[in-house]
């Protein structure tokens, strides 16, 4: 299931824009869960809105260390890294028609005289 949701192209980009793992001062503890793994469990919940709670012990983490992964990676925006490593690997190959792209927005009046 896990090669399945993050084959080796993604995988190869994404290692380069995780940090590396925080090192326990203290030392001990559980062993972390391999990156990979992690990934492939937040995929799984993003695609299939499944609940954090509920993730399938397949992928390894429960759905609380996957999510204290998650929320890790979002705070170092390896999301927003990854994005652009998607759209620039193809681009400069020549594979995106850019021609062909959207871009969205939302505008929102401000209330009470708000500038």
């Amino acid at each position: 299931m896990v090669e399945r949701l993050v084959p080796e192209e993604l995988w190869e980009l994404f290692q380069r824009v995780v940090p590396p793992a925080p090192v326990r001062p203290q030392g001990g503890g559980r062993c972390r869960y391999g990156d990979r793994e992690v990934l492939a469990a937040i995929i799984f919940v993003a695609t299939t809105g499944c609940a954090w709670q509920r993730l399938p012990p397949v992928f390894g983490p429960c759905g609380r260390a996957a999510h204290r992964r998650f929320s890790e990676w979002s705070a170092a925006r390896v999301w927003a890294k990854l994005h652009r490593l998607v759209l620039e690997e193809p681009g400069a190959r020549g594979e995106l028609d850019w021609s062909r792209c959207a871009i969205d927005a939302v505008g929102v009046r401000a209330g009470k005289g708000g500038s």
